[in-house]
């Protein structure tokens, strides 16, 4: 993709949802399904990659392996979006659709990190 804007908006957009991972943990920490151990540790990972990979964003000999890590914890972070949909405490008093809508939301997002594998 041309559009190097684009780039630069998705590495700053990973970039500041990773630092709100550390700024507001208990949100992140309401979504992780129970059935996954350890979920301060995740909270921490989910957002040490996202900062990571969106300032991998940048270089551009590193972007691709970059989008392909983003791709990999877009997909490891789906159960969250599953479980805010199944329990009204995780899905903050939300409408359902709008819950609903989060899932495509998902693949939009790792469509647009797609583009920038290759």
């Amino acid at each position: 993709m041309d559009l190097l804007w684009h780039l630069y908006l998705m590495a700053f957009l990973y970039i500041v949802a990773g630092i709100n991972h550390f700024r507001s943990p208990g949100m992140y920490l309401k979504i992780i399904p129970p059935c996954f151990p350890n979920p301060k540790l995740l909270n921490i990972l989910s957002g040490a990659a996202e900062i990571v990979l969106g300032i991998l964003l940048i270089f551009p000999f590193l972007s691709h392996f970059a989008a392909w890590g983003i791709i990999a914890l877009l997909i490891a972070v789906f159960p969250a979006n599953l479980f805010m949909y199944q329990n009204k405490k995780a899905g903050f008093g939300l409408p359902k659709w709008m819950l609903l809508l989060r899932m495509p939301l998902q693949l939009l997002l790792i469509l647009w990190a797609y583009q920038y594998t290759f």
